[in-house]
This record gives structure tokens, sequence and C-alpha cells, in this order.
């Protein structure tokens, strides 16, 4: 397979736009949650009590699996909204929204069940509440930094870079 050629006006210095892939965007949307992610649990251990994680290595392994579990859960909670908003009339909107919060209610123990069977005793999250309280922070963290983000930088751009010779 030839390899693409470098591509050119795509420096920043050079006052050109930065462009990114749709998959640079994805695995920097991963590492920057991952990231905050890190940091709100580690404060959740320094300063609450019932949370407690052993090492900072499983605490990095933790806020991936949240991640990952809040991501799917949040995709899930989506597409039932979705199906619901798609119903005509009320009944079916009311049916949505109870669906919605009961899709966010139970979801916290499905957090705690499976942070529990992969970390077993390494990984004490609390009880429901505190983890209520936890994945709130994490969420709000996220968009304060992206709010923080793009009021310094401007909304990000974000489009496909074509390649310029053809990939045999």
């Amino acid at each position: 397979m030839d390899e693409m050629p470098p591509l050119e006006g795509l420096d920043a210095a050079a006052g050109g736009p930065v462009l990114i892939t749709p998959r640079q965007a994805r695995f920097l949307s991963w590492m920057s949650d991952v990231l905050i992610y890190v940091v709100v649990i580690n404060l959740f251990v320094e300063y609450a009590p019932s949370v407690i994680i052993e090492s900072f290595t499983i605490s990095l392994f933790t806020a991936l699996l949240l991640k990952l579990l809040l991501d799917r859960i949040l995709g899930f909670e989506h597409r039932v909204r979705a199906w619901f908003g798609r119903r005509p009339g009320t009944g079916w909107r009311i049916l949505g929204l109870g669906a919605t919060w009961g899709i966010l209610f139970l979801s916290k123990f499905v957090i705690i069940e499976v942070t529990h069977l992969i970390f077993r005793d390494s990984v004490e999250l609390g009880g429901f509440l505190q983890v209520v309280v936890l994945i709130i922070a994490m969420i709000a963290a996220r968009r304060g930094l992206g709010f923080v983000y793009t009021r310094l930088l401007g909304p990000p751009v974000v489009e496909p870079i074509a390649p310029t010779v053809p990939i045999r």
C-alpha cells in the first residue's frame, strides 16, 4: 500500500485551520473524558470516605470502565427517548419520560454491579447516592471543560480529511 503524502496547508502556526479526522476526534474525546474522570474519581477518593480505590492505576481503569458504561447507557437512553418521541400522542411522551427516568435510575445499579464484578474489593464507589453524585460530577466536569474550551478557542473544527492520492 502506498503511503499518503503529507497534507499541506494544515499547519496551525501558518494560520491555516487544523483539520482532524472523525477517528482523531473520537480519540481526543475519549482521552479527555477519561482524564477528566480520573481527576474526579480521585477527588472523590480523597474527600468522600465511602469511595475507595486501591491505586492510581485502578482508578485509571475505573475511569475507562465508567466512560464505556456511561457512553453505552446514555446512548441507550437517547435511543429509547427518540423511539418514544416518534410516537404520536401524550401517552407515549409520558411513557417515554418514565422509561428515560427508569433507565437513568436503574443504570446506577448496573454501574455499581459491573464495577464490583470487574474490580471486586479494589474499588468501592459507595452506595447509590454516592454513585449518582460521582456521575453528575463527572458529567458536569466534562461539560464545564468543554464550555471553557469552546469559549477560549471558538468552536472546534472537525472535518474529515480526504486523501489527495487514491489509496490502492
